[in-house]
């Protein structure tokens, strides 16, 4: 008997994938489990459909991160803090300031996306690197300015 699997089951096979098995384990187990469904035509023609939407999908998200990491790298993030006479910080500019910097110009960026180190506690300039989804990466540049008095 062939079966679409409908989820991953050991030793038999990953999702999406039409296999042969035994009719009894097919019939017994895999289809009352909702593990599998029977290879019709029918059920087949669904399975290349919805194959094809998840790769249309998978391919405007790609577009839109790529879009998204081509807006991050021209950007340049200008932050101001209050300093001493020899350029420390009174504080420091971390993660969530970035984040702030992303939320104010509408970019869907999460601090846990933020690449960091160890939080900047200098004037000057910056590059930090942000990584987007599917392990795209970008960098940022960004420039800590002392807050006039």
């Amino acid at each position: 008997m062939e079966v679409i699997l409908m989820e991953d089951v050991p030793e038999v096979g990953k999702i999406g994938e039409v296999v042969r098995v035994k009719d009894g384990y097919g019939r017994n187990f895999l289809i009352p489990k909702k593990k599998a469904i029977r290879a019709t035509t029918r059920n087949l023609k669904k399975l290349q459909h919805e194959k094809q939407l998840a790769q249309h999908h998978a391919q405007s998200v790609q577009q839109n991160i790529m879009a998204l990491k081509d807006k991050i790298s021209g950007m340049i993030c200008v932050i101001k803090k209050a300093a001493g006479e020899t350029g420390k910080l009174f504080g420091s500019v971390t993660s969530m300031d970035i984040e702030a910097f992303f939320k104010e110009h509408g970019i869907p960026v999460d601090k846990k996306q933020i690449q960091l180190e160890e939080p900047i506690k200098s004037i000057g300039a910056f590059e930090v690197s942000i990584r987007l989804m599917g392990g795209v990466s970008t960098t940022l540049k960004v420039e800590v300015e002392a807050e006039e008095k």
